[in-house]
């Protein structure tokens, strides 16, 4: 692989890692914002989940599925947490929601990068 894509495949999945410490860190503080029972769960199984997603792109294992899985919950992310708190009138949300649409575009385009174009 060339050096920019493996790159761009790093400065993808160093900030996932980064929110899944984050989950795992301040879980509490996170909890309100899940629209599910069991809130501080989600949170911290959603960290883990970060950090696995994060591992397998970075060694390249399992990295497709590891993408296609966060292009899922970034999706229901900005769907189920954030789109709703912008229509409550939270402005800011708007800003999560635009990250996290994007993040997910990013994934899908990783997802097709470590698949490869003769794997569709």
């Amino acid at each position: 692989m060339s050096a920019l894509p493996r790159l761009g495949q790093l400065l993808y999945a160093v900030p996932m890692a980064i929110f899944g410490l984050m989950h795992l860190m301040m879980g509490e503080m996170m909890a309100g914002a899940v629209p599910i029972p069991g809130g501080v769960l989600w949170v911290y199984l959603t960290g883990v989940a970060l950090l696995l997603a994060a591992g397998a792109i970075i060694t390249g294992k399992q990295a497709a599925n590891a993408a296609l899985g966060l292009a899922v919950f970034l999706l229901l992310t900005a769907l189920m947490v954030h789109l709703p708190a912008l229509i409550g009138g939270d402005q800011a949300a708007m800003g999560q929601v635009l990250k996290d649409i994007a993040l997910a575009g990013g994934a899908l385009i990783l997802f097709g990068a470590v698949r490869g174009p003769d794997s569709a």
